[in-house]
């Protein structure tokens, strides 16, 4: 994902769940395309050196999640700060028990017809 657009679209219309290491933003879009990703790693996550390790680390996590998301979805994960010094494990549970709880409330909110 590289368009403003798009974050400000997964982050305001859609679902959000947060661990100790990082927050998942997570829109269902109609849009036929394969699902997206981006990633914000601010200042605050270290110097530059750190923000692209975390970076790289957070990618190559979720590079193996994607394709159990169903097309047109947009997903931001947002690093923060004690993602620095988290372990790879550590980054992973938290990655997947958000993936969890935001695709959980998502289908909920799906099936109950309430947007």
């Amino acid at each position: 994902m590289r368009r403003p657009a798009d974050f400000a679209t997964a982050i305001r219309r859609g679902r959000r769940s947060g661990r100790s290491t990082l927050v998942v933003h997570l829109a269902l879009t109609t849009e036929p395309a394969p699902a997206r990703v981006g990633f914000v790693v601010s200042r605050a996550v270290g110097n530059a050196v750190v923000r692209n390790t975390v970076r790289r680390r957070l990618r190559h996590l979720v590079r193996d999640r994607v394709p159990g998301l169903s097309p047109g979805t947009l997903l931001v994960v947002r690093a923060l700060p004690s993602a620095a010094e988290a372990s790879g494990q550590r980054l992973g549970r938290d990655l997947d028990a958000a993936l969890d709880g935001v695709l959980t409330r998502s289908r909920r909110v799906d099936a109950e017809g309430v947007r």
